[in-house]
Formats: C-alpha cells, structure tokens, sequence
C-alpha cells in the first residue's frame, strides 16, 4: 500500500479514537453531573421546586468534555507527570478545575451578553451570588475530575491499551 492510501486510514483512525474519547469523557462528566441534578432535584422537590432540567446537565458535559479533551491535547496540567502520580492527579485536576470553572463563567457572560443582560449581572446571577454554592460546586466539579485523571494515570503506568483491555476484554 502506497503513502497516498495509508494518510486517509491513519486521519479516520485518529477521528475514530477522538470521537471514543471524547463520548466516554462526556458520558463519564453525563452521569456524574446527572447525579448531582438527580439529588438537588429531590432536595428542591421536597422544597415545592421545580426540578432541574437535565438537558443542562448534558449540555454541560458535552461542552466541558471537549474542553478537556481540548486541554490535554495541549498537555495542560502535565508538569508533574514524572512525579509520584499523586502529585499529578492532584496537579492536574486542580488545573483543569480552574480552567473548566473560568470557561463556565466565561459561558454564562456570553450567555448573558447574547440576552442583553450586563456583564456584571451575569457575574451576580452565577448560582445566585452565592459563594457557599460556588465554592461547592467548584468543590464537586474536583471531586469529579480527581478520579477520571486517577483512572488515567493508571492506565498511563500500565501501558498504552492496557487497562481498558482489563476491564473490557475478555477473560
């Protein structure tokens, strides 16, 4: 097989792979913010409150997946990598929550620049001014990314595949 043949395999392979990586980080960030809605909704409901939508929560996972993925094909976050893979796991989900958390902010002011809202009103609507629900919400969303960058570490000291043939391959 020729030079010419072989590029168009290699580019739909490389699209294949980004597209699997990119529908299990959003799936993985889907069921996680959908747990959260699930709960705060059954706090609200108990409240006389409508439940949240969860299309958001869909929303919100597909948009911060692919800043992830955005973001590690720009290797952020991987200054500690050769270090104790604690120290990356920690380093790296503190990055990706600072970067995730100040591009849902800089959505929800275009969000509401696009509604004719002011900048700084959009600020003051994000979870309704409230730094106890911004601190626990920026809290959850580390929790959320210290174990997807764990499982990463660990497949990365397995081996390329490695992992993901342990867990599905056959026995």
């Amino acid at each position: 097989m020729d030079a010419d043949h072989q590029q168009p395999r290699v580019g739909r392979q490389r699209l294949a792979h980004e597209l699997e990586e990119y529908a299990i980080v959003a799936a993985y960030l889907y069921v996680c913010f959908g747990a959260i809605l699930l709960y705060k909704g059954s706090v609200l409901e108990d409240h006389g409150v409508a439940v949240p939508y969860y299309g958001s929560g869909l929303a919100k996972a597909l948009i911060l997946g692919k800043f992830m993925l955005i973001g590690q094909a720009f290797h952020l976050g991987e200054r500690y990598r050769d270090r104790p893979p604690i120290l990356a796991v920690l380093f790296q989900s503190a990055i990706f929550l600072v970067v995730l958390a100040a591009l849902t902010y800089a959505e929800e002011i275009l969000v509401g620049a696009m509604r004719g809202r002011p900048m700084a009103q959009s600020v003051t609507d994000i979870a309704d001014g409230k730094w106890q629900e911004i601190a626990a919400s920026c809290f959850l969303l580390w929790l959320i990314l210290l174990p997807y960058f764990g499982v990463r570490q660990i497949g990365r000291a397995l081996g390329d595949g490695v992992l993901r043939r342990m867990l599905f391959g056959k026995r």
